[in-house]
């Protein structure tokens, strides 16, 4: 393999001296990895607090699985890879999409730079919803465990996937999907021997528990004992997370919910105004939906000054800003975010209307995220840096910690 560092998107990296793990644990607020070392759940991932690296760092803005991981193997912000949701307006075609397929996205991925130079490379996804966006241009392996039976050579560089996992393919609403991921990865690790690979959860289980809560606990033992077979193959191990996770909750456990379209259709006549609610996914039976953050589309002849200022003294929201002051401070692209931004408190979620949502999936109290409570995520390695203690760090600077310092 050239051994020439390689740039993308105004980084060098250099190869990896040893395999590599990247690990996106969907939903992992600090206080999940705090909590389980606290509880003894957690053996492994107490010796690198100890030994290595275990720093918090900030999400990029809305605090959401696709633009995250995106930023993380892009090593840059949204406004740079385009991909600012899960779902989003496409005022050219005038419809509302997912924001899955590779045609969103407008920059190399560290993993494709990697490959192309002869790095073996091998990603797996717990959703199926990222591994076209995440496998862009690779010249490696990449499949999802929602779909792993469907794995192809030819689509995803690997077939009989459940025969060298050993597992059955997982309910997508299941903290399985999630085990399933690393147990991929611990048989590439054994089989097919890359020298980075990049592992992505699903958030059902924060979703559904707090940190230190037994199942939360529960799902944290699993993960570490999988990090450490990892470790113990020769990898070292480089873990952040898209986004964290808050109760979005009052007292007596009830959904607390601002219904933007609701308010707009009152104050300007329905269907006037476009609430788009990024978080939205085929996935929603856990969130109903519901995140805390959202873009609104006005019509021309609407006051935006006016209205903003309206929807930032609604009880519930924390921030409303415009276009210009929303992508400047949360390194959006412009083309892609609606005329205002909101966002909410951390108790709170944004909605369309009452009747778009359904709620009757919901078993456990609504947690959720897309807002400013959501930024702070884990920064952790398996291996000392020197990285400055005061430098602020993003989750998308993990690749650079790993194979730069």
């Amino acid at each position: 393999m050239d051994s020439t560092p390689i740039a993308v998107n105004g980084r060098n990296y250099r190869r990896p001296a040893q395999p590599l793990v990247v690990v996106c644990v969907d939903g992992c607020e600090p206080a999940y990895l705090d909590e389980a070392i606290a509880a003894g759940v957690m053996p492994f991932m107490a010796t690198i607090r100890a030994a290595g690296t275990y720093r918090v760092a900030e999400c990029v803005m809305p605090s959401f699985t696709n633009p995250n991981n995106l930023s993380i193997v892009t090593g840059a912000p949204p406004s740079v890879h385009g991909i600012c949701g899960n779902y989003f307006y496409d005022p050219d075609a005038g419809v509302e999409v997912m924001m899955n397929d590779p045609k969103y996205l407008r920059t190399d991925t560290i993993l494709a730079a990697l490959a192309a130079t002869g790095a073996r490379v091998a990603v797996v996804t717990a959703k199926d919803k990222l591994r076209r966006l995440l496998g862009h241009g690779l010249k490696g392996i990449c499949f999802s465990s929602e779909k792993a039976d469907e794995a192809t050579e030819h689509e995803h560089g690997i077939r009989d996937v459940l025969a060298m996992v050993g597992r059955p393919v997982p309910s997508v609403y299941s903290a399985d999907l999630s085990e399933f991921v690393f147990a991929a990865g611990v048989a590439l690790m054994e089989r097919a021997h890359p020298e980075v690979t990049y592992l992505s959860t699903t958030d059902y289980v924060q979703h559904k528990h707090a940190p230190g809560t037994p199942e939360a606990n529960a799902f944290y033992r699993m993960m570490d004992g999988y990090l450490r077979r990892l470790a113990d193959g020769g990898a070292t191990i480089a873990l952040t997370a898209d986004h964290g996770m808050n109760a979005k909750t009052d007292a007596a456990g009830a959904p607390q919910i601002v219904y933007l379209q609701d308010l707009l259709d009152a104050w300007l006549g329905a269907g006037t105004a476009r609430v788009i609610l990024p978080i939205t996914d085929p996935y929603v039976v856990h969130h109903g939906a519901l995140g805390s953050f959202a873009t609104i589309y006005l019509p021309r002849v609407a006051a935006a000054a006016e209205l903003r200022a309206r929807i930032a003294d609604v009880p519930g929201v924390e921030v409303a800003l415009d276009r210009a002051a929303a992508c400047a401070r949360f390194e959006l692209p412009p083309d892609r975010m609606g005329d205002l931004v909101v966002i909410a408190r951390h108790d709170v979620v944004l909605g369309t209307s009452a009747s778009r949502h359904d709620l009757s999936g919901l078993d456990a109290p609504l947690r959720s995220h897309g807002g400013l409570s959501e930024q702070r995520v884990p920064f952790v390695l398996s291996r000392p840096t020197r990285l400055p203690e005061t430098a602020r760090l993003r989750n998308f600077d993990l690749f650079d910690a790993a194979l730069n310092y």
